[in-house]
């Protein structure tokens, strides 16, 4: 830099709304896959969407608050899961699917985050992860089991609220203690050997 905080060619962009909370928003989660929480700064982030640090405290109070909305909106829905013929293909189809909204760049960077921040900012971001897809995620399992009462391949009392649990709970604990994600054939082995047995006896 010559005199000024902006790098060479990358003077500050004019843009109001929408348009500058995009560019923010994008500035800051490509920031978070490269320097992570902890290096993270509002001013880097400012300077990554040429934008002054002001634009970005008009909108968000913190760093906290910024990230968690980033990663908020970065998780791609989970949609539905289609009639695969049993409880186990589409359980496994859901898990796939839960996989790859954990490999999107925000599912990467709230990893990151998890592993990163401190006890109080982890907190928040384990909000966004159950609400963004932990909490999705229950309810599909909930309608998938219930698809599969009426298709006659789930014992009819497989009602206990523990059971939409079990799925969230291992892809978080392999997230946030392991610090590592599900392979195909551990999906599987997960779904035949766990899921399925719990859910047919």
């Amino acid at each position: 830099m010559t005199g000024s905080r902006w790098p060479q060619g990358a003077a500050p962009v004019r843009r109001r709304g929408p348009a500058l909370e995009r560019a923010i928003l994008d500035a800051a989660l490509e920031q978070l896959g490269t320097v992570g929480w902890n290096a993270l700064t509002m001013e880097g982030v400012a300077a990554g969407a040429r934008t002054g640090k002001a634009a970005l405290y008009r909108r968000w109070s913190s760093k906290a608050d910024l990230v968690a909305e980033v990663l908020s909106e970065g998780l791609p829905p989970l949609g539905e899961i289609a009639d695969h013929g049993s409880v186990r293909e589409d359980l496994y189809r859901l898990c796939v699917r839960m996989r790859d909204v954990m490999r999107s760049p925000a599912g990467e960077a709230l990893s990151a985050v998890l592993h990163e921040c401190d006890p109080t900012h982890a907190y928040r971001f384990r909000e966004v992860i159950r609400d963004g897809l932990h909490g999705p995620a229950q309810l599909l399992i909930r309608t998938l089991v219930d698809r599969g009462m009426e298709r006659g391949d789930v014992r009819p009392d497989a009602t206990n609220e523990m059971i939409t649990d079990v799925i969230p709970a291992l892809f978080m604990y392999r997230a946030k203690v392991c610090g590592s994600e599900w392979l195909d054939g551990e999906i599987a082995e997960m779904i035949d050997s766990l899921m399925v047995p719990m859910l047919r006896m």
